[in-house]
């Protein structure tokens, strides 16, 4: 059995990071198997997208942790770093295509980048991921002539055109109508399971979550609070993971309180 079968395709442990006097990361541990789908869920401001940016190694931890593939990369070099981040792809929220390019010229700059020039072979590249995602009669549009969610598309057709094992996923359903959103969560589940590919997804809806999920994280005061199948937290009945699934705010006034604004005794100071 190999480490990445025994220990999981990305190994965190520990991880803390601060900016400032802010600490965002308080220890966080996580296990990411190879081939399954982690979903890290959490309120706004709990430094989800944060965690993505270490495991990329766009940051780096104050203390702790990282592994991709049984390899240690909070310590690396940039250059060094280029190894493991051949192996993980990224799907930003805005999608963070360039303006300037085409459709295809977007999907090809991270070939180019890593030094591929035969034309063929880009080509082939390209046109391949243009049609996992359902794109392949779009390459010549510039993005603004793209919708919201064609334009993630396009961002995820880039994501994976170097083949890698992994994928990160930032908010890929925000901003979109209902639909739209499926037509993202079903490219999600495809390619974790005709491609194998090891997926992190950091998403506020839950919808989507509970589709492609094979293990839910919820990340709370720089901790992973609970971490479990979607069965699992849809069962679980913490106050927190209740409230969060259900999207019921702390804030939320009882109905006494709302029949009666008058009640003295119910007001907040």
């Amino acid at each position: 059995m190999s480490v990445t079968e025994k220990q999981g395709f990305i190994e965190v442990r520990d991880l803390r990071i601060s900016f400032g006097s802010n600490e965002i990361h308080r220890g966080i541990d996580l296990t990411v198997p190879a081939s399954q789908t982690m979903v890290v869920i959490g309120g706004s401001g709990e430094g989800k997208s944060v965690l993505l940016k270490q495991i990329l190694g766009l940051l780096r931890p104050d203390s702790g942790s990282v592994k991709i593939d049984g390899q240690e990369i909070t310590g690396l070099r940039e250059r060094a770093m280029a190894e493991s981040r051949r192996k993980v792809g990224i799907l930003f929220q805005n999608g963070a295509l360039f303006d300037s390019m085409d459709v295809f010229q977007n999907v090809a700059f991270p070939l180019v980048q890593s030094g591929v020039r035969d034309r063929e072979v880009i080509e082939e590249r390209v046109s391949r991921c243009l049609e996992v995602v359902e794109l392949s009669r779009h390459g010549g549009k510039m993005p603004v002539e793209l919708s919201g969610g064609m334009r993630k598309r396009v961002a995820l057709a880039r994501a994976i055109v170097n083949e890698p094992r992994c994928v990160l996923y930032d908010e890929p359903t925000a901003g979109l109508d209902p639909i739209v959103a499926d037509s993202i969560n079903i490219l999600i589940h495809r390619l974790q399971k005709q491609q194998q590919v090891t997926s992190v997804v950091v998403t506020h809806d839950m919808q989507s979550a509970f589709r492609i999920a094979d293990r839910i994280a919820y990340l709370h005061s720089g901790k992973i609070y609970f971490e479990g199948t979607p069965e699992e937290v849809q069962a679980s009945e913490d106050p927190l993971i209740r409230n969060f699934i259900e999207g019921i705010s702390s804030e939320r006034e009882d109905p006494e309180r709302i029949a009666d604004p008058h009640n003295g005794a119910k007001l907040r100071n």
